[in-house]
């Protein structure tokens, strides 16, 4: 199914007699059972005020299509979205209503907030067929509810987004990545540490080990980012060599690499995705064993690289942390579950969420559920 306005997606989800797969772009890799029913229709930028930071499109509208008119206008979402295809092998066009369903955010997270930071409005039906609308065009004018917050993350199972609002940002004039060559992991997030405990406002702090590059990026206007890289080059000067990555294409090509899992890219085995507090983070990655990590929000946030059907939740001990399955089978995917399990309060809370937005199990049934 593919409907080509709210209305019509508010008549097919109510309407319905068998669950629904939400859909975007598709190009996550995740299809919960049931007939499909695709945003994909539901396309275009319905309102941009460049000079409010303001954007409002509807939720199939490519993120491409997004950034190009942003950039016209010297303009960006922030939250620097991945996109998953490279590392899924998937196709289609992500779509901001994907992105914001699935809180979707990139590097910058640690400097300027999620995905769900940036949500101003949402429009969605619900389990019932109900149009609903929450939030608006600009901050602060939520009353009672804040059900913008609560899509975000939700993945389609309290509603079916059909248009977005979106605070925007100005593009910077420059950036520069610092990189650090030949620190080892407990180095590196040290490093990480000290930089984004700096007053030099970093929008950066990643660690490729394969690679033995630290990375720490500054943006801002000329003038300042030279000073503030200057200071970061004496604070960071002890953990290993370093050389600088200066101007927006040479610096971002980078940061792509580190958004999008770029070294997991084409290679055999399963991809998780690790929330642990930042100095445990190597630790983390030595008890696994051999393999590939990826480290970003300074430490907090691991890509790890193991070998098909592993359960790295059973692996990961007495460290506190949230592992999520990104890449892996279905046989995988159905013996661990994609999630990390919940405590008990928190599970309640959520089976409460979607059976108040979706009493009868309509939307992406299944798909938030743990082993």
């Amino acid at each position: 199914m593919r409907p080509e306005s709210e209305a019509e997606l508010a008549d097919m989800v109510a309407t319905a007699s068998a669950p629904l797969a939400v859909q975007g772009g598709g190009t996550r890799g995740m299809t919960p059972d049931g007939q499909l029913l695709t945003t994909s229709g539901l396309n275009g930028i319905t309102l941009y005020e460049p000079g409010a930071l303001t954007l409002v499109a509807q939720a199939g509208t490519p993120v491409a299509e997004i950034e190009a008119t942003l950039a016209a206008e010297n303009q960006r979402l922030a939250f620097e979205p991945m996109d998953h295809r490279g590392l899924l092998g998937t196709t289609g066009e992500p779509t901001i209503g994907g992105v914001v369903a699935a809180n979707v955010s990139g590097p910058r997270r640690i400097q300027c907030g999620a995905c769900r930071d940036f949500a101003l409005g949402v429009r969605y039906v619900d389990g019932a067929g109900q149009i609903i609308k929450n939030g608006g065009r600009v901050m602060k004018n939520v009353t009672g509810y804040d059900l913008v917050k609560l899509q975000c993350g939700a993945r389609g199972t309290l509603g079916v987004l059909s248009e977005v609002s979106l605070k925007v940002l100005p593009q910077p004039e420059t950036e520069t990545t610092v990189v650090v060559s030949g620190a080892n992991d407990v180095q590196a997030v040290r490093a990480l540490s000290v930089a984004l405990g700096s007053p030099f406002d970093v929008t950066g702090a990643a660690h490729l080990p394969k690679q033995g590059q630290t990375l720490v990026r500054v943006e801002g206007f000329e003038a300042s980012v030279a000073y503030r890289v200057s200071e970061l080059t004496k604070l960071l000067s002890g953990f290993g060599e370093i050389s600088l990555k200066t101007g927006r294409e040479v610096s971002a090509t980078l940061w792509v690499e580190v958004r999008d899992a770029v070294p997991f890219h084409g290679v055999d085995g399963d991809v998780w995705r690790v929330s642990v507090k930042p100095s445990d983070a190597p630790e983390l990655v030595a008890r696994i064993g051999p393999t590939d990590a990826i480290y970003d929000w300074g430490g907090g946030l691991v890509w790890l690289l193991l070998p098909a059907g592993s359960d790295l939740r059973a692996r990961l001990g007495d460290l506190s942390g949230h592992a999520t399955i990104v890449r892996a089978d279905d046989e995988t995917r159905d013996a661990l579950g994609m999630f990390h399990p919940e405590p008990a309060p928190l599970a309640a809370i959520g089976a409460g969420l979607r059976a108040r937005f979706d009493p009868r199990g309509m939307l992406n049934a299944g798909l938030m559920n743990t082993a």
